[in-house]
């Protein structure tokens, strides 16, 4: 199966400037609904489930149409006459079932001497920038394998339609599209910067309640806690949202004679860090609402809120509250122990990397961060003039960018930066862009705390 998403998907019409009246926007909605204007006849609307029960290649492009077209010519409030709550239903439902089968560490192995690899870090909700990579890496497809590396919601305002067409090519090409876990995959992250605000508002029913939205949010969680949590690609490229992570050294204590069944009780010994194996994150427990920060079950955390640092060693991260700080011998000694080449990893935009003396800015989408004997990492992030909210008038202006791995070995980035689509369609945003916590730091740790 191929895909030249240039050509297939239909142009749209220009952005419309009438806005529906209050009236329209509370009045039932008739069938077929009206809308405040028709969307193009080449277009499927609204967007129904195929009746055989298997969606196609064809679906999806209608799909990322007519979201695309929905984000410029109607209200949030019209977006259940775009995407009934039974289709969400079932397409959640079904990739939630392919996700949940997955290994917390994919290994994408099948690498044809014909194929490429992409590779894509935060989107966060900038749908029309996504659609963009889409067209210009090339859909999906038998020859072309997409990884992508968390951090689809929040900030942006189209977090729900982005994470949505992405579901939708992991159903249509379960073994083409991975679907890493970022940190904003998370109960308390979307809770603060968007995402469940976003959710309640385009499925708010006709006498706003929160009932239906409270019912989507509650699915997208179900679904995050499905997400894997990193990625090998051809032996040779780890990838992961936020790195490297930390063994999780446990003794058990003596069951007392007599007590046959009595659990084990397991102390972890932190008094120094020691990198993990890919072994014990086989093993670590994803499914969980909020990553713990304390326990046993750390290296979920670990992986998608850790950061690299160019100061040698491993360190809890204290500005965030949550993860690691590594240094280049933390790097070096990660690829060598697993015979690899590469470190890929997410989680800084350019608002967070003007915190952090010592690594590249985030101008053009990506940093190559340490290079060591045994390979490089290097910092992906695709979501260009980001945050699409700034509270400042001065802005990043930054480029996204992806990465394309080549036969033979998949080893030799090829850095791709792209700039942001413009104008966004005109939206007010989900979540209090000037008072909410500047690039994920000083998290209130009690409200992410989840019960062993």
């Amino acid at each position: 199966m191929s895909c030249n998403c240039d050509t297939e998907i239909p142009p749209l019409p220009p952005q419309s400037e009438s806005q529906p009246s209050q009236d329209q926007q509370q009045s039932s909605s008739p069938e077929p609904p009206i809308l405040a204007t028709s969307p193009p006849p080449e277009l499927e609307f609204p967007i129904e489930w195929p009746p055989e029960g298997n969606i196609s290649l064809e679906w999806v492009q209608n799909l990322m149409s007519v979201f695309d077209w929905s984000s410029r010519n109607l209200t949030p409030t019209q977006f259940q006459e775009v995407l009934p709550v039974k289709i969400f239903d079932t397409l959640v439902l079904t990739a939630s079932k392919i996700l949940h089968k997955e290994p917390n560490c994919v290994m994408i192995d099948d690498c044809s001497p014909d194929s490429t690899v992409v590779v894509v870090g935060d989107v966060h909700g900038q749908l029309h920038d996504v659609l963009f990579l889409l067209k210009d890496a090339g859909c999906p497809s038998e020859n072309r394998i997409f990884v992508f590396n968390g951090d689809y919601v929040d900030r942006g305002a189209w977090g729900l339609e982005t994470f949505l067409v992405l579901l939708a090519w992991k159903v249509l090409m379960p073994t083409r599209v991975y679907l890493l876990r970022g940190n904003h995959e998370s109960k308390y992250c979307t809770s603060v910067y968007g995402f469940e605000n976003e959710v309640l508002v385009k499925y708010r029913d006709e006498h706003g309640k929160d009932r239906v939205g409270k019912h989507v949010y509650r699915k997208c969680l179900g679904c995050f806690e499905g997400l894997p949590l990193a990625s090998i690609i051809n032996g040779s490229v780890y990838t992961a949202h936020g790195g490297l992570f930390r063994s999780i050294a446990v003794t058990p204590v003596k069951r007392p004679k007599g007590k046959k069944n009595r659990k084990i009780v397991m102390n972890s010994e932190t008094s120094s860090l020691v990198l993990g194996s890919l072994e014990e994150l086989s093993k670590a427990r994803r499914s969980v609402l909020d990553p713990p920060w304390e326990g046993l079950n750390l290296i979920p955390g670990d992986v998608l809120w850790s950061d690299p640092s160019m100061k040698p060693g491993l360190a809890p991260n204290k500005v965030r509250g949550i993860g690691l700080i590594w240094g280049p011998d933390c790097t070096e000694d990660f690829l060598k122990k697993f015979q690899l080449k590469l470190i890929i990893r997410s989680h800084e935009g350019p608002d967070a990397r003007e915190k952090r003396p010592g690594l590249g800015g985030m101008d053009q989408g990506y940093t190559i961060d340490h290079v060591v004997e045994s390979g490089k990492l290097i910092t992906l992030f695709s979501a260009p003039d980001y945050p699409q909210f700034q509270g400042t008038e001065e802005r990043h202006r930054n480029k996204g960018a992806y990465i394309v791995l080549e036969p033979p070995n998949f080893d030799h980035p090829v850095f791709h930066s792209f700039e942001a689509i413009a104008p966004r369609p005109q939206v007010k945003a989900y979540y209090d862009y000037e008072e909410a916590i500047d690039s994920d730091e000083e998290l209130d740790m009690a409200s992410m705390a989840t019960s062993p």
